[in-house]
């Protein structure tokens, strides 16, 4: 067992963070320090890969790494211990090894727990590790990350036959997703083009239930414990409103669009005219914000969902929200987003209609106060009136806009006004 620092030293704790809604454990692919290193606050101390993001772990303090408690390749859940790093400077360091008895829990002075790395943590080019000697004894799936067996198992890759450009000749996410497109086996299309979700295929055969039912996924119960806690602490309301989307299709048409970015850039006007939706509610602390950070909730299949930020999304024309928006579900299907993609939203916007669904009351990703739902565009039969006042019956493409929202936070007077400018923007579209 590791040796104690001593009474006199101050320990803060590194935690395995949480990134994303549904992100339940993590996996340590490399240490940058080992046990006994001094470390400056900020630097990188270990590289970890989670299904949806892979990132570096910034030091919290400076000090010297007193332990290390989780071993490369091992995969612990959110909030587990990774190190901890001596503030104090005292004592002896511990042996850079880890014995059979470690304690993996415990709780140090001065526990600082570190949940969201900045932009500089990210794990520049997807580098993988360089194997460690155990894993070269066991060949080549020594160089293989959790990420590059991921998507090698999603599309039927064989690793073997792929030359890694990674150190020491490791396979990283780029060589695998090079040999996917090379073989013509880039993600299917969108069900709806104006949604950046993506189908999954159909298994091939469903295994059978367990007799009396099987456990949940860890990443089922996270998402799980998550839209349950919302579910405590908001008070949800759900407004509906529906809109014509004619003028959009028109437009979209002629620029190459999907009817996405339209509704976020009429949502985010609205939101420029109704600030109080543009908000967090924490506890009795009410917060407006000047920038509209719009989250975009992307279904990754079975591995649950993600919701990816558009930052300063008020300063983005819809052709720039379409660019943004695609790129950011590219990347969320392809497990290439950073801690800065997914944190800090202010407003989400979220799309089932991608898969035919007419009306839904979302749950509200705290703490925002509000999540607007685009339903399927669909066209049906709808009253429409000339300018000389006579009525018709018309063909028109249609959707539901369906609003949750805090009644903590807000009336229903003010979310309705709110869906109702999304619908007349939307309605009068004009260029944005």
């Amino acid at each position: 067992m590791s040796s104690s620092p001593t009474e006199a030293s101050a320990l803060v704790d590194v935690t395995m963070p949480q990134m994303g809604v549904s992100v339940a454990e993590g996996t340590v692919v490399e240490w940058r320090k080992r046990a006994g290193d001094a470390i400056a606050a900020d630097e990188i101390i270990c590289a970890i890969s989670t299904d949806k993001i892979d990132t570096d772990v910034e030091s919290p303090a400076s000090g010297v790494l007193a332990e290390v408690l989780v071993a490369e390749g091992e995969t612990v859940e959110v909030g587990v211990v990774l190190a901890r790093i001596d503030t104090g400077g005292g004592g002896d360091p511990p042996p850079p090894t880890l014995g059979d008895g470690d304690e993996r829990t415990g709780s140090g002075e001065a526990t600082a727990a570190l949940q969201a790395p900045g932009a500089a943590g990210e794990l520049q080019g997807d580098a993988e590790p360089a194997p460690a000697p155990a894993a070269e004894a066991e060949g080549k799936r020594g160089r293989y990350s959790p990420v590059v067996l991921r998507i090698a198992q999603e599309h039927g890759v064989q690793l073997d036959g792929i030359t890694g450009t990674g150190r020491g000749g490791s396979v990283r996410k780029q060589d695998v997703l090079a040999e996917v497109q090379g073989k013509g086996g880039a993600p299917d299309a969108p069900m709806h083009i104006e949604s950046p979700y993506r189908p999954d295929p159909a298994p091939a055969s469903a295994p059978a239930p367990a007799p009396g039912g099987q456990p949940l996924s860890r990443m089922r119960r996270s998402i799980g414990e998550h839209m349950h806690r919302s579910l405590q602490t908001a008070a949800h309301c759900t407004t509906i409103v529906e809109a014509d989307m004619s003028a959009v299709e028109a437009a979209r048409s002629s620029l190459g669009l999907t009817y996405l970015p339209f509704v976020a850039r009429c949502a985010i006007a609205a939101l420029r005219e109704f600030p109080a939706l543009n908000a967090w509610l924490e506890g009795d602390t009410f917060t407006q914000h000047e920038d509209v950070n719009l989250g975009i909730a992307v279904s990754l299949g079975d591995d649950g969902l993600i919701v990816p930020v558009v930052r300063h999304a008020q300063d983005l024309s819809a052709e720039g929200l379409g660019r943004a928006i695609r790129d950011l579900a590219r990347r969320a299907r392809s497990r290439e987003l950073t801690p800065d993609d997914v944190r800090d939203g202010t407003f989400t916007i979220t799309n089932p209609g991608a898969f035919g669904a007419v009306l839904a009351t979302p749950i509200i990703n705290q703490p925002q106060v509000a999540i607007l739902d685009l339903e399927a565009v669909v066209k049906r039969p709808v009253v429409v009136t000339d300018a000389a006042g006579q009525d018709a019956i018309a063909i028109r493409p249609m959707t539901n806009l369906c609003m949750s929202w805090d009644h903590r936070a807000l009336d229903g007077a003010v979310a309705a006004r709110f869906l109702s400018s999304v619908a007349r923007r939307i309605e009068g579209w004009d260029g944005g």
